[in-house]
């Protein structure tokens, strides 16, 4: 296979989604995410974008721009939608919005909390156009408490869910996660809503609202922790080396030139490790007799296989354990990205822009009967009035959408 998957090659799968339309009044990441699974399944995504701003503020997020109103950041989050660029503060906006609604299966916003109801974009207010459109609303906190009103982003989430307290080293500060997981999730979960509703209403003809928030979402993140928590008021504090909160060795161990991760879930692999280790003998010593007595010693544990693991490279163990137990080594961007396995896999595929033949972006990962799933750029702004409002005038100056 060759470096990258070619998004629209022969072998290209096929689209499930086909003849779903879905209107999305989105920006940033949450909603963005989920609509590009559904674009790239092969429904038709409609970037419903503000005139007034260049459209979706990430078009225009630096530090790659790809011509005057796209970059790198926004393409990532976009492949297969189109867009037309509409002031649904005017008359002629909303009109040309209500044209697309009527025709619809679903609408999809990550405003505000309070905004959808103010701007008429719940299924209360377009049913009179569409019954059974599907109206999926992402916000902040939600749209039925005293935060409605909120703006609110991922790291705030992180942090104020909890789950900054849980991540990184004991002794230093709250930690976010490296990219925004919480906007993706919620993006996700948001989509597995609507695609329910939207079977719903085949068989009902009447839509609904469906409401996800990212701090929802991020507090579900806490799972069993919470948990534990909420059933027996057990606080979990951050483990050292990024390790498991109850089982171990599940952590990282520094080699010769780096790091691994190992995750002995279970006996069986807890006694691999130590087979391919050449340790045996841990078998027998007492401290080590069970998992918990594993996680309870934890420090002693984690001495007696560092000495082991610095005795040889990462390429060294990788191969010796690999077939045994779950380990990985612990790449940087470059390593992650550039590996072989990474190319084989076509996880990467070229996706031809207008400003770059070449564009390079994660394939999507899901496949369909073996075969990746088609990718292309999502349109420049307001690309596809014409195709889908006909003659209708082009959008107005100002105003905004969100």
């Amino acid at each position: 296979m060759s470096e990258c998957a070619r998004a629209g090659g022969p072998a290209a799968a096929p689209k499930p989604l086909s003849g779903i339309r879905i209107l999305a009044l989105e920006q940033f990441a949450s909603a963005p995410y989920g609509s590009m699974f559904l674009a790239d399944l092969g429904a038709e995504v409609i970037k419903i974008e503000n005139p007034a701003t260049g459209g979706d503020p990430a078009r225009h997020a630096g530090p790659y721009a790809l011509g005057a109103h796209d970059s790198e950041y926004f393409q990532g989050w976009n492949t297969n939608k189109l867009s037309v660029a509409l002031d649904l503060a005017t008359e002629r906006g909303r009109g040309d919005f209500e044209r697309l609604v009527r025709s619809a299966d679903a609408l999809i916003d990550n405003l505000r909390g309070d905004v959808p109801g103010k701007l008429g974009l719940d299924h209360a207010s377009l049913a009179h156009l569409n019954p059974a459109i599907v109206c999926l609303h992402i916000s902040a906190y939600g749209r039925d408490n005293e935060r409605a009103a909120r703006p609110g982003y991922d790291y705030l989430m992180q942090a104020e869910a909890g789950l900054m307290s849980l991540t990184g080293e004991p002794e230093g500060p709250p930690t976010r996660y490296a990219t925004s997981t919480i906007d993706y999730m919620t993006g996700m979960t948001g989509v597995v809503g609507l695609l329910a509703c939207l079977m719903e209403a085949r068989r009902t003809g009447k839509g609904r609202d469906v409401d996800v928030s990212l701090f929802e979402v991020a507090l579900h993140q806490l799972n069993y922790v919470a948990t534990w928590y909420l059933n027996e008021h057990h606080v979990t504090s951050r483990a050292a080396r990024s390790a498991h909160f109850s089982l171990g060795p599940v952590q990282t161990y520094p080699t010769a030139d780096g790091w691994v991760y190992v995750m002995c879930m279970t006996e069986k692999f807890w006694k691999a490790l130590l087979e391919g280790l050449g340790r045996r003998d841990l078998e027998t010593d007492a401290r080590f007799a069970t998992a918990e007595l594993r996680e309870r010693n934890r420090v002693a544990l984690t001495a007696c296989l560092d000495t082991v693991f610095r005795a040889h490279p990462t390429r060294h163990w990788i191969g010796r354990l690999s077939e045994r137990l779950p380990i990985a080594p612990v790449n940087d961007l470059a390593g992650a990205l550039d590996s072989e396995f990474v190319r084989r896999t076509g996880a990467v595929a070229r996706v031809a822009h207008a400003h770059r033949e070449d564009l390079r972006l994660l394939a999507n990962p899901i496949r369909l009967d073996g075969v990746r799933l088609e990718q292309r750029a999502c349109s420049p702004l307001d690309a596809d009035r014409d195709k889908l409002l006909g003659d209708s005038a082009g959008p107005a100056a100002g105003g905004s959408s969100s």
